[in-house]
């Protein structure tokens, strides 16, 4: 089995600054089908839908490790704020 270890973002509908727990996700093993009738995507593999959440990186590594999961940690992207003032909205050549 393999696994990813990541700290997922906030949704859009949330002020508060990003989630501080991470995310255990395995990958999927075998295909997605389409079933013929309908269209609808499914797969034999359960895995895919099972997350695992902990309160730090180091309590997920170890729990793979225990369990003999190959998994990859995605460390998050540092997040750049460019300051600029409130009249640069109206500006004619805007500063993105």
């Amino acid at each position: 089995m393999k696994a990813k270890i990541f700290q997922p973002a906030r949704t859009a509908t949330q002020s508060a600054p990003k989630s501080k727990n991470w995310r255990l996700q395995f990958d999927s093993v075998s295909p997605k089908k389409i079933e013929p009738l309908m269209g609808w995507t499914s797969s034999t593999d359960t895995n895919q839908q099972v997350c695992l959440n902990f309160s730090s990186k180091e309590e997920a590594v170890s729990y793979a490790k225990k369990n003999n999961i190959s998994y990859v940690v995605l460390d998050p992207k540092k997040r750049v704020i460019v300051p600029k003032s409130y009249s640069a909205n109206f500006s004619y050549e805007k500063v993105n």
